[in-house]
């Protein structure tokens, strides 16, 4: 059903995937089915969705570092889309098996743009509640 991401085209849904764009299960089969990610799309962006791998193309689980390194491409993208809403979901904690605290942080200064899963605003604000 491709017509709930032509509904909303300022709102990119940023999901884990793999690089070779096997949009088969978990948030990256949500991505294909209502935004549009197109298959051997694995990294970027793909219809109203942007695509970070955690898992390679033999399906993987990717280093922390690696995933970082997608994720900085990301934010810069997400700064220079100001016009953009990117409801990010928790990438990596899922089928890539990494826990909130370990993803969270490489998160931490994304802009405001960006709308982050509760769990990662708690983990990058200590615990403390914002007003």
């Amino acid at each position: 059903m491709l017509t709930v991401w032509k509904e909303s085209m300022k709102k990119i849904f940023v999901f884990g995937s793999n690089l070779a764009g096997r949009h088969g299960k978990g948030s990256a089969l949500h991505a294909k089915k209502y935004y549009g990610a197109k298959n051997g799309v694995g990294f970027g962006r793909t219809g109203n969705a942007y695509a970070i791998p955690t898992k390679g193309h033999d399906l993987k689980v990717l280093p922390l570092g690696i995933i970082l390194s997608y994720v900085q491409f990301f934010l810069l993208y997400a700064e220079n889309h100001p016009e953009l809403e990117f409801i990010v979901v928790a990438i990596g904690t899922g089928l890539a098996g990494y826990s909130h605290e370990q993803i969270a942080p490489m998160f931490r200064y994304a802009p405001p743009n960006c709308e982050l899963p509760p769990e990662w605003i708690r983990i990058n604000n200590n615990g403390k509640h914002t007003g």
